[in-house]
C-alpha cells in the first residue's frame, strides 16, 4: 500500500482537470488579475448557495475575521469570548486588534463550545463572541448562543472555515467567516476567504475596509485593509463550489466506513455522527498516553495523520493566560485526525482501519 496523505489535492485537480484548466484559460484571456468577473460571479454564487444574501470575498480566512471584528468598531480593549481549542487566527486577530481574547472551554464530545461554557465567562464587558464550527462539526448550540447573544446585546462571529456546507445560513443575523485555504472542503489553489451576512449596510462596511477604506478610488472614509480574492482563485472556486456537496458526501460516507470498523475500540472516542457533520478532519479521541504512540505507529506504516491542536491558545507564549480548561486540556492531548479526504479509495479506508485495529490489538 503506497503512502496515504492528509489530503490528495492532485488526484482532486486530475478529477476536474479539463474545467479547471478552462477557466484559468478564461481568466488569462480576460486579463484581469484584480477584481475580474470571476469574483462578482463567485460571491453571487456563494451567496445563493449558503442563503446569506451578502458575501464579501477576501485574501484569506484570517482576514474574513479581522475584516469581520473591524467591522463591528469595538471600543479598543473589548473583550470577546473564543474558544481554546481552535486553530489559533481568531485568538490571533483578536489581539492584533487591540482586545482581549477570553478563552472558553469545549464540549468533549464534538470539541464545540456550549452555551453554559459561554455563560460561564461571560461578564458584562464582553463585547462579542466567535464560535469556531470546528472539524466540520457544527456548534449544536449555535442557535442558543445566537439567542444569548440577542439578549445582552453583543456581536455573534461564527467562523465556519472548517464547516462549509454543513448548514444553510440564512436564519442568523451573525456574521459567518470561512477559508478557502487549498486543504478546505472548498479549497481554492491557494488562499482566499469571505466574510458573509444578512445586513447590507454591514456588507457596506466590511466591503470598504476590505479595500483600503475607500468609498470610490483614491477616496478613504475609514482606515482599512488590502485583501481581495485574486480573479484565478474566484474562477478556480467557482467550478469547485458546484462539486463542494459532492464532496462533503463523499467524506461523510468516509466517516460512517470509519464509524462501523473502528466502533469497537473501547479505548478511542469517534466524533459524533448525525445528519450535520461534513467532517473537514475525522478526528478522533486517543488516551493520552497513546496518541502519540498511534501516530507514530500510523506514520511507520505510511499513513498520515495531524494532532489538531497539541497546545491550547491560553498556554501559546504570545497569548498566556493563567487558566485551565479540563476538556481543552484533554482535547489537546488526545485529538488525532485521520485521512477522509473524497477520493481516498475503500481499500485505503480498509487499510488505515487495519492498521489501526492491529495497534490496539497489540497493547
Amino acid at each position: 500500500m503506497e503512502r496515504i496523505p492528509m489530503v490528495d489535492l492532485k488526484e482532486q485537480y486530475l478529477q476536474i482537470q479539463i474545467e479547471l484548466q478552462q477557466c484559468i484559460l478564461l481568466c488569462a484571456e480576460e486579463g484581469k488579475y484584480i477584481q475580474g468577473s470571476s469574483v462578482a460571479a463567485f460571491e453571487a454564487a456563494l451567496a445563493g448557495y449558503t442563503g446569506m444574501p451578502h458575501v464579501i470575498s477576501c485574501g484569506n480566512g484570517t482576514d474574513a475575521l479581522q475584516l469581520a471584528i473591524m467591522a463591528l468598531n469595538l471600543p479598543k480593549g473589548s473583550k470577546i469570548i473564543v474558544p481554546a481549542f481552535t486553530f489559533i487566527a481568531p485568538v490571533e486577530v483578536i489581539s492584533f486588534l487591540g482586545h482581549e481574547p477570553v478563552f472558553v472551554d469545549i464540549d468533549p464530545t464534538d470539541f464545540n463550545t456550549t452555551l453554559e461554557f459561554i455563560q460561564s465567562v461571560y461578564t458584562s464587558d464582553v463585547r462579542a463572541i466567535i464560535v469556531v464550527h470546528l472539524f466540520g462539526l457544527p456548534c449544536k448550540d449555535i442557535d442558543k448562543i445566537y439567542a444569548f447573544c440577542e439578549e445582552k446585546n453583543i456581536a455573534l462571529i461564527e467562523d465556519n472555515a472548517q464547516s462549509l456546507g454543513a448548514e444553510k445560513m440564512i436564519t442568523r443575523k451573525s456574521i459567518i467567516t470561512t477559508s478557502f485555504f487549498p486543504t478546505k472542503n472548498l479549497g481554492a489553489m491557494g488562499d482566499g476567504g469571505a466574510v458573509l451576512c444578512n445586513d447590507t449596510q454591514l456588507a457596506a462596511t466590511i466591503r470598504k475596509l476590505a479595500t483600503h477604506g475607500q468609498s470610490e478610488k483614491y477616496t478613504h472614509d475609514i482606515v482599512g485593509i488590502n485583501s481581495r480574492l485574486e480573479t484565478l482563485q474566484a474562477a478556480i472556486l467557482l467550478v469547485k463550489l458546484n462539486y463542494l456537496d459532492f464532496y462533503n458526501k463523499q467524506k461523510k460516507k468516509n466517516a460512517l466506513y470509519y464509524q462501523n470498523r473502528l466502533q469497537g475500540i473501547k479505548e478511542i472516542q469517534l466524533p459524533p455522527f448525525s445528519a450535520t457533520p461534513i467532517f473537514h478532519a475525522y478526528t478522533i479521541k486517543v488516551p493520552a498516553g497513546k496518541r502519540n504512540a498511534l501516530a507514530e505507529f500510523l506514520k511507520q506504516n505510511g499513513i498520515a495523520s495531524t494532532v489538531n491542536y497539541p497546545i491550547p491558545a491560553y498556554r501559546q507564549s504570545a497569548y498566556l493566560q493563567n487558566i485551565y480548561l479540563a476538556n481543552t486540556e484533554n482535547a489537546c492531548a488526545s485529538a488525532l485526525s485521520i485521512p477522509i479526504y473524497p477520493e481516498i479509495t475503500e481499500p485505503q479506508l480498509d487499510y488505515i482501519c487495519n492498521t489501526i485495529l492491529k495497534f490496539f490489538d497489540s497493547e
